[in-house]
C-alpha cells in the first residue's frame, strides 16, 4: 500500500477529539444508520487536502486503503455531505465549533501561547467564470478574493471569508468579520487574559478597522500609505535621529533603519495613542526604484498604538507579519488554490475543510515530527512522510504496519506513530 503515513494526520484528528466532535455536530444529517458518519466524512476530505488532492474525486486515493483509513465515502456522498452543510443553516457553524474545540485540545496538549497575533491577509485565487460569484479582479485576473487569519505563534489558521474577485482589499467590514471568526476559535479564557496584536498591510489602515480593534481591546500594527506629509516629514528627518533596524533574531540589519515620526504628521483623526513608524534601506542589486524613493532609499511606513519604546522591536514585529504569506502559499499547496464547486456556499464549507487540512497539518507537525520536519511545507512532507509506502499484516485481529528499512525518514515517521499513541485521547 502508499500513502501510509497519510493515515498519521488522520489519528491525530482523532486523537484530538477533531472527528468525534464533527459526528457530534453533524448527527443531524445522518439519514441511515448504516450510512456514512458525517464527521468522518468531513476529517476524510481535510485528510485528502493534506495528502495533496484538489478536489472531491481524489477521495480515491484514500478510499481505496480501507484497512488503513476506514470505510471512506464516495465521491458522490462526500459531495451530498458538502452540499448539506452548505444548504441547512447552522452546519457550517458547527463545523466551525468542532475545530475550535479540536485546538483548545491541542493547547492543553502542545502549550498556550504567551501571545496572539492574528495576521490578516486576503490573496487571489483563479476560478472558471462559470462558478457563482466570480469576478475579476484589480490584477486583471478572474476567479475569487479569499481573506484569511492566521495566529502567528502557532502558524494555525483561525479563520477566512470568501470573497468574489472583485472584493476590495480594504474592506473594512470584511477584517471584522474575519476577525471575529478568529476570535471564536480561541478559548474565551485566552482571549480575556492574553495580549491580542492584530497586523494587516496597509488594506488594514481603515478607521473601520482600527476601531473595531481599540473597542475590542486589541492592539494594532498595520501598514500606512506615503502620502505627501509623511513624504515630507521623512524628508525632514536628521540622519542621526535613525536607529538600527533589527533582524528576527534581534541583531541589527546591516541594511535597514528605522525612525518615529509621531510628532511630525497629523495623526488626529486616528484614535489617541497612534503612532507611525518609518523604515528606510537600500533596495537589493537590480530592484527598480519608484518616483518617490529619495536618495537611493526605499521607504516603509506602520502606524500602531503598541506603547513600547523600542521602535525597532515595533517595526521588526510589524515585519513578521510577512510569515501570513508562507501560510496562504501553504494552503494553496492544501486545497485553496481552486475552488472545485460552482456554487458559491459549497466553495464556502471547502474553504473551511481547507483551514481544517492546514490545522491538521500543523498539529501532526507540532505534537509528533520535530527537528526540519516540524517546519517543512506540505510538499516536502507528503514526499518524505505521507506518502510512503508500507505493508498491513494481519495476525490476531490486529493490523501491523511494515515500513520499509531502507527509506531515509522511516525512523521519523515510527517515531511519529510511537509519540502519537503516547498522547492521551480527548475525552468525550
Amino acid at each position: 500500500m502508499s500513502h501510509a503515513g497519510s493515515a498519521l494526520v488522520a489519528q491525530v484528528a482523532d486523537k484530538l477529539g477533531l472527528t468525534q466532535g464533527l459526528s457530534m455536530r453533524l448527527a443531524a444529517i445522518k439519514q441511515r444508520r448504516r450510512g456514512h458518519d458525517p464527521g468522518r466524512v468531513i476529517r476524510d476530505l481535510a485528510v485528502m487536502l493534506v495528502d495533496g488532492g484538489e478536489c472531491v474525486s481524489d477521495l480515491g486515493a484514500v478510499r481505496e486503503q480501507d484497512a488503513l483509513f476506514g470505510a471512506v465515502a464516495s465521491d458522490s456522498t462526500a459531495f451530498r455531505m458538502v452540499d448539506r452543510v452548505a444548504s441547512e443553516p447552522g452546519l457550517l457553524e458547527a463545523l466551525r465549533v468542532a475545530h475550535a474545540r479540536a485546538r483548545a485540545r491541542f493547547w492543553e496538549l502542545h502549550g498556550t501561547p504567551q501571545r496572539l497575533t492574528i495576521d490578516v491577509d486576503a490573496t487571489l485565487i483563479t476560478a472558471h467564470s462559470e462558478k457563482e460569484r466570480a469576478a475579476g479582479n484589480y490584477k486583471g485576473g478572474y476567479g475569487f478574493h479569499p481573506m484569511q487569519a492566521y495566529l502567528d505563534e502557532t502558524r494555525e489558521a483561525l479563520g477566512g471569508v470568501l470573497r468574489p474577485g472583485n472584493a476590495g482589499s480594504n474592506t473594512a467590514e470584511d477584517h471584522k468579520t474575519v476577525i471575529d471568526r478568529a476570535l471564536g476559535q480561541i478559548p474565551a479564557e485566552y482571549v480575556e487574559t492574553l495580549e491580542i496584536l492584530v497586523r494587516a498591510d496597509s488594506a488594514g489602515a481603515t478607521h473601520g478597522l482600527v476601531d473595531y480593534c481599540r473597542d475590542g481591546n486589541m492592539r494594532f500594527s498595520v501598514g500606512y500609505e506615503l502620502t505627501e506629509p509623511v513624504r515630507a516629514a521623512i524628508l525632514q528627518i536628521p540622519d542621526d535621529a535613525w536607529v538600527p533596524a533589527l533582524d528576527q533574531d534581534g541583531s541589527e540589519r546591516e541594511n535597514g533603519e528605522v525612525c518615529e515620526i509621531t510628532d511630525m504628521v497629523d495623526l488626529s483623526a486616528w484614535p489617541e495613542g497612534c503612532r507611525l513608524i518609518v523604515r528606510r534601506e537600500r533596495p537589493h542589486p537590480g530592484a527598480q526604484l519608484s518616483f518617490t524613493d529619495h536618495d537611493g532609499y526605499r521607504f516603509q511606513a506602520i502606524l500602531t498604538d503598541q506603547p513600547d519604546e523600542n521602535i525597532a522591536v515595533l517595526e521588526c514585529r510589524h515585519r513578521q507579519h510577512a510569515h501570513v504569506e508562507d501560510r496562504i502559499r501553504d494552503d494553496k499547496d492544501t486545497g485553496l488554490s481552486k475552488f472545485p464547486f460552482k456554487a458559491f456556499a459549497l466553495n464556502e464549507v471547502w474553504l473551511q475543510i481547507v483551514m481544517l487540512a492546514h490545522d491538521l497539518l500543523v498539529w501532526t507537525q507540532a505534537l509528533v515530527l520535530d527537528g526540519e520536519l516540524a517546519n517543512a511545507e506540505p510538499k516536502r512532507l507528503r514526499y518524505r512522510l505521507l506518502h510512503v509506502a508500507g505493508r498491513l499484516a494481519f495476525s490476531g485481529r490486529r493490523c501491523k504496519l511494515h515500513l520499509h528499512n531502507t527509506w531515509p525518514w522511516v525512523s521519523e515517521l515510527k517515531a511519529a506513530f510511537g509519540r502519537l499513541e503516547a498522547l492521551p485521547a480527548a475525552l468525550g
